[in-house]
């Protein structure tokens, strides 16, 4: 707090991976996207500068950990690092998507907790605050010992939903295409007044290919998947063909964070699903942002919510009520 009582005036900072989503964001709380050049020395060692006074103030820093992950993360630990070393008041890092989340435990000897390393790095590069969206896996905001504020696409996902199916939700099945995902299409299911679906995929035997069980009425149904992420689509793919199988009318696909790396956007193409529908945590490839069954949602409305109750102290809570 000032002098007077009032909370210092806040800047947002953006680093190269998903710059369009900052400037969205910004548009939303009526502000400029504060000045700052990240770029690279010759050899790839990358450079920032902070062009305007922070001393004392509130900065955030847009920056999705996303494909080139490595890239992307020492972007933002550098950008903190800088804003430190300015003075800000405060450093939080607003990471939409949070690479390296799905290595959060030892599934096996000798490999390492790399989820816990990354929120180690941001906490040693100065940030004081970690927001991030629908998580791979909740717990991480345990390996954090600094407060972290857990968004969900939820609102922006269910209105579309509740748009495109308006009045006919009981024809409806929210299916998660694994078991992991199970309580996230309960929770929408039961938001939607849908039923639910999960896709059980298991390996009978050695050396015989998996099989996709569906678990839950989907004759005559439109299916729609939900999961936190979409990657290569392999599973997403193969689930939508087991829904058709089963006797599922249409597929459709909801996730929030669109990675769509290797070879996703072919398979979506390929793939019964009429429509994959994923938010703007992640900056599109030129192939997915080209493929007319992606559509994108934006988050940046949530998003810029969050940074304004943050600064003002309000409750977050209340946004996913």
């Amino acid at each position: 707090m000032s002098e007077n009582g009032t909370r210092p005036d806040f800047k947002i900072f953006s680093g190269n991976s998903n710059r369009k989503l900052a400037e969205s964001i910004c548009k939303e709380l009526g502000r400029p996207l504060a000045r700052a050049v990240v770029s690279r020395f010759s050899d790839g060692e990358i450079q920032v500068e902070i062009g305007e006074n922070v001393r004392g103030m509130d900065t955030y820093i847009i920056q999705s950990t996303s494909p080139d992950a490595n890239t992307n993360l020492m972007e933002l630990l550098i950008m903190c690092d800088a804003l430190k070393r300015a003075s800000a008041g405060s450093i939080t890092a607003v990471i939409p998507y949070y690479g390296y989340a799905r290595q959060d435990r030892k599934s096996q000897s000798r490999v390492p907790i790399t989820a816990k390393l990354v929120a180690d790095l941001i906490d040693a590069a100065g940030a004081t605050r970690v927001m991030s969206m629908d998580m791979h896996a909740g717990q991480i905001q345990g390996f954090f010992n600094l407060p972290f504020d857990h968004l969900y696409a939820a609102p922006v996902l269910l209105e579309h939903m509740r748009r495109r199916f308006d009045g006919d939700a009981e024809n409806v099945v929210i299916v998660s295409p694994d078991a992991g995902g199970a309580e996230r299409a309960r929770a929408y299911s039961k938001r939607l007044g849908a039923t639910l679906g999960i896709v059980d995929k298991r390996r009978v035997k050695a050396n015989v290919a998996e099989i996709m069980n569906v678990i839950g009425e989907v004759q005559g149904k439109t299916a729609v998947l939900l999961d936190d992420m979409i990657d290569t689509a392999g599973t997403l793919s193969e689930a939508a063909n087991a829904l058709m199988d089963k006797g599922a009318t249409r597929v459709f696909a909801y996730a929030t964070h669109g990675v769509l790396s290797g070879p996703a956007v072919e398979r979506i193409t390929k793939s019964p699903i009429e429509e994959v529908v994923i938010t703007d945590s992640i900056a599109l490839s030129p192939a997915a942002a080209g493929c007319p069954k992606i559509r994108v949602l934006s988050v940046a409305g949530l998003l810029a919510e969050a940074v304004r109750r943050i600064h003002s102290a309000d409750s977050l809570s209340s946004l996913f009520v």
